[in-house]
């Protein structure tokens, strides 16, 4: 039975005391229609239903914000100083709250330095084990004794001229005048001062603000057998002031290049920091890509628009066409006017002619204008670059940019470390190796490393946290992943999981934890890891909230809240609690419908074959694919399926998409690498439809994304009162000065800076929140005022504007995706991925449609309960029925089932995927044994 608004508290088992339950009285944050419910504590607890039913109202907005609240309110007044006053969620009543941590779908940092070992702090550890011992690779001058030092040296061909050398400083800042005085004071005559011998009698000081790699000339020498005695004694003068090491320095002679090795002394290279090993760090960074692991790299082919343009025609991008035909229209006419003049006069001496196509042009001559030729033309490219150095204007830089790709650092291999960091290993494997292994991988290695005596005394410990933590990575489904891939690629859900890890190695206990949808990017193979991994939790003394809307981890929670009974203003009510079993026997509960098997997302009894026409890839090898063939018909729906890290996203999203979009001149990008792609022909349009935000400040929204909004302007602009005062439609827009408040510039919020922590936006006190000045506001519409109507949900203003068919249009495909809930002035920063997926989605919806475009979606499930899920097949049906193209990457087994065609990667992920293991209508995938995907579509067709 569905609860009433102001819903009393769903029955529990009586507890002997009130501390064994979280008590929410009267909530009313958002949509939450004054909420009452008591959860259980150290229960794993799942809240459940339609997105925009309230479920993060109540666990982020309203529970874990309450728990962040008085948390800062414990705080001294002198650290409330820096934080500042959180403001007390709408809710009459919270008891039973416990120290709360949140673990979201952030995304996580984006510093490009930033990998899964720094963010987990795996590598910190590693840098501290490698420093204390790792041992020298196995090469001639590896962690020798004194005594094999001498012979090396003894043993140099007779005659050859030599210095012992002992280095004193390291690439450090200063002037340094009290060690040169010392030396000199000791008799040293010369020393080797940044790569230079120089007589020290001559130098006081060295320039501060520089960084100095000082190396002490102990003794020149000649080999010579007799000379055994005095060798031995530089070489023990060497080895005590250069701590170990010592530096032979063969000079070169007659143009020939000095030969440099360093020795070091067995042990002696304890004297290593943490900070040699560090990426982080000037120490132990590669000097060239500073610690980046790839270097830009201007890509020739991404100048290229189609190569069977001439250049008159615009067959490079940055030239754009003919100067005095069309070339206002391109950003960089002023600064490649030299090129044309360059190009006009090579035609002239006969070297080439533009109104010849690219593709038709000699090699060589190709070679010529994009590489240059001194005396004859500097080359496009040298040129572009010099251009994206020097020029001022950041429309300039941002268009050259998109010809620019990372490339792995020639110097360092991509491992970002110099030279001198990777010649060390622990257990025969350097840091950088262990770093490209993936993590099930990884922690083989330090699980089965062997210490003994002094080591295991030093390194025990640091082994066993390491061994520890990569363990609970993996437990959490990320096995695939590297401790060098950046976080900057991880997806929400892996960057959760990532958090969730970290959590589990703090080992806490009494604490509640709230996660938002952490099976997001899961397969079901995987999921059972997790939900394992949140059990433990558990056990420990923990409480769990989870926001989801996995089948599996809904039947295996203890208890389950079903929020609903619709989205927005239709939702904000818990419709069932209990355990899973409670819920699916009361009536009105649509999950529990969807659980019990009363509804159900019905299989199509037909599939669709398609137009006879396919996309074929063939020789796929990017990332871990191996020489995949796949082929795709047209004019269906295809999903891409496969356990995490198996190659779905490397096929799709860097082979498939930019070959797709180069070839309808949409978006200049490297495709992945494959030996060749048939069938972009059929294709005169592509749309990506993603789960990055639709903008990143509060003042971008629904009703500007989808293009609403001008219409709406339009129509107030016309109206009678607005005629009188002159208004166009810039006048009701808030980015135009002129009708928008000033004093918050139109976004209705002011941007709060908080210091070191992340700043905070507040309603703008002039307005107050409505964005515009008090005489814009004056024109209405049917009684409503501009920012009333932003205010107004999909569903209101499909209603309130029915008589205008432009906008009804538009409003009825955010309607046919399941958002009537949302607000069409609601902040982008406040929509969910999966919300943000769908805008996107409703906005190709209103345009017309080709019938021969491709449609891209990356699980569009996320966020999606049962039955958004019906609504978004219905969505992807109108599409592939214009006869459009949608390809999909999804885990969702609904939403697998309805496919007309799947392709399965795997088998597993990382290394052990990047294989087709099943392909065909998802009937045919369910027969494939070593298919994971289709062993699980078995029980749900």
């Amino acid at each position: 039975m569905t609860k009433p608004k102001h819903s009393t508290l769903p029955d529990l088992p009586q507890t002997s005391a009130n501390e064994d339950l979280l008590i929410v009285e009267g909530a009313r944050v958002h949509n939450l229609q004054s909420v009452s419910v008591r959860i259980p504590k150290r229960k794993l607890v799942v809240f459940t239903g339609p997105s925009g039913s309230g479920k993060s109202s109540l666990a982020f907005d309203t529970i874990y914000a309450e728990g962040r609240r008085r948390y800062v309110e414990s705080m001294s007044i002198y650290a409330r100083m820096f934080l500042g006053t959180a403001e007390k969620p709408d809710v009459d009543r919270l008891a039973g709250l416990s120290p709360a941590i949140s673990i979201e779908q952030q995304t996580t940092v984006t510093n490009p330095r930033s990998t899964v070992g720094t963010v987990t702090e795996i590598y910190d550890h590693m840098r501290v084990l490698w420093a204390q011992l790792s041992v020298l690779k196995s090469e001639d001058n590896s962690s020798l004794t004194e005594s094999q030092i001498l012979s090396r040296l003894i043993e140099l061909p007779d005659g050859t001229k030599y210095m012992l050398l002992a280095p004193l400083v390291q690439n450090r800042k200063g002037e340094f005048k009290d060690l040169l005085a010392s030396l000199r004071k000791a008799g040293v005559a010369r020393a080797r001062i940044d790569g230079e011998i120089s007589e020290l009698e001559s130098i006081e000081k060295l320039d501060l603000k520089k960084k100095h790699n000082i190396d002490v000339v102990v003794d020149r020498l000649v080999a010579r057998p007799q000379a055994r005695g005095r060798i031995e004694e530089a070489l023990t003068n060497a080895l005590s002031a250069g701590e170990g090491r010592v530096i032979l320095l063969i000079p070169g002679e007659g143009g020939a290049q000095a030969h440099e090795e360093v020795f070091v002394r067995d042990q002696a290279q304890r004297s290593l920091s943490h900070q040699n090993f560090s990426f982080n760090s000037p120490v132990g960074w590669c000097p060239a890509c500073r610690g980046i692991g790839t270097r830009p790299h201007l890509d020739p082919s991404l100048l290229i628009l189609n190569p069977g343009l001439s250049l008159l025609d615009g067959a490079l991008v940055p030239l754009g066409r003919e100067p005095s035909r069309e070339a206002k229209s391109f950003v960089l006419v002023q600064e490649v006017e030299s090129i044309w003049d360059d190009l006009f006069e090579m035609q002239n001496e006969g070297f080439l002619d533009l109104a010849t196509p690219w593709n038709q042009i000699e090699p060589t001559v190709q070679d010529l204008i994009l590489n240059g030729k001194r005396g004859v033309f500097a080359g496009i490219i040298k040129l572009l670059a010099q251009l994206r150095r020097k020029s001022q204007r950041q429309a300039v830089k941002d268009m050259l940019d998109e010809f620019y790709i990372d490339t792995q650092c020639a110097d360092c291999q991509g491992t970002r470390l110099n030279d001198e960091a990777l010649k060390y290993t622990f257990a025969g494997k350097t840091i950088a190796e262990i770093g490209d292994l993936n993590l099930n991988a990884a922690y083989t290695f330090f699980d089965q490393a062997k210490l003994s005596g002094r080591d295991a005394t030093i390194g025990e410990e640091l082994v066993k946290e390491i061994a520890s933590r990569l363990k609970f990575l993996v437990d959490v489904g990320l096995s695939y992943l590297t401790l060098n891939r950046g976080t900057a690629t991880l997806s929400g859900g892996e960057s959760q999981r990532m958090r969730l890890a970290s959590q589990l190695g703090s080992d806490l206990s009494g604490v509640l934890y709230i996660l938002d949808e952490p099976s997001i990017g899961l397969h079901q193979k995987d999921n059972d890891q997790l939900l394992e991994t949140l059990q433990n939790l558990r056990d420990r003394g923990n409480s769990i909230i989870v926001v989801e809307h996995d089948r599996e981890t809904m039947e295996r929670a203890d208890f389950l809240v079903d929020f609903g009974p619709g989205a927005g203003r239709n939702g904000g009510e818990i419709v069932a609690a209990g355990k899973p079993e409670d819920v699916i026997n009361t009536a009105g509960s649509i999950t529990g419908d969807y659980l019990a098997g009363r509804r159900s997302l019905e299989t199509p009894k037909k599939r669709r074959k398609g137009t006879g026409k396919k996309l074929s890839v063939k020789g796929a090898t990017h990332h871990n694919l191996k020489s995949v063939d796949v082929e795709i018909p047209l004019g269906t729906f295809t999903c891409v399926t496969g356990v995490s890290g198996a190659g779905k996203s490397s096929l799709v999203n860097e082979i498939i998409l930019p070959a797709v979009a180069r070839h309808v001149f949409w978006k200049h990008r490297t495709v992945g690498a494959h030996e060749s792609i048939s069938g972009l022909e059929n294709f005169d349009k592509i749309v990506e439809i993603d789960q990055s935000p639709i903008g990143r400040t509060p003042r971008s929204n629904p009703a500007t994304y989808t293009k609403v909004f001008d219409l709406i302007r339009q129509v107030f602009s016309n109206l009678p009162d607005a005629k009188v005062y002159g208004f166009s439609p810039g006048r009701f827009s808030f980015n135009v000065a002129g009708g928008r408040c000033e004093e918050c510039q139109g976004a209705g919020v002011k941007k709060v800076e908080m210091g070191f922590l992340a700043d905070v936006w507040v309603p703008c006190d002039l307005c107050h929140g409505q964005r515009f000045n008090s005489t814009t506001l004056m024109v209405r519409y049917k009684g409503k005022s501009i920012s009333d109507v932003l205010n107004m949900t999909v569903a209101e203003a499909a209603e309130f504007f029915a008589a205008q068919p432009k906008i009804s249009r538009v409003l009825e495909t955010l309607l046919d995706v399941g958002l009537d809930y949302i607000q069409l002035g609601q902040s982008s920063t406040t929509l969910s991925g999966g919300e943000a997926q769908r805008i996107k989605l409703s906005r190709e919806l209103a345009k017309i449609a080709t019938g021969n475009t491709l449609y891209i979606l990356d699980e569009p499930s996320t966020g999606l309960h049962f039955d958004d899920i019906r609504r978004l097949l219905g969505v992807v049906d109108q599409l592939v029925d214009a006869g459009n193209t949608v390809l999909m990457i999804e885990h969702n087994l609904d939403i697998i089932k309805a496919a007309d065609y799947v392709i399965d990667m795997g088998p597993d992920g990382g290394e052990a995927g990047g294989e087709v293991v099943a392909q065909g209508i998802p009937e045919q995938v369910a027969r494939v044994a070593k298919s994971y995907t289709g062993n699980y579509l078995k029980d749900v067709l």
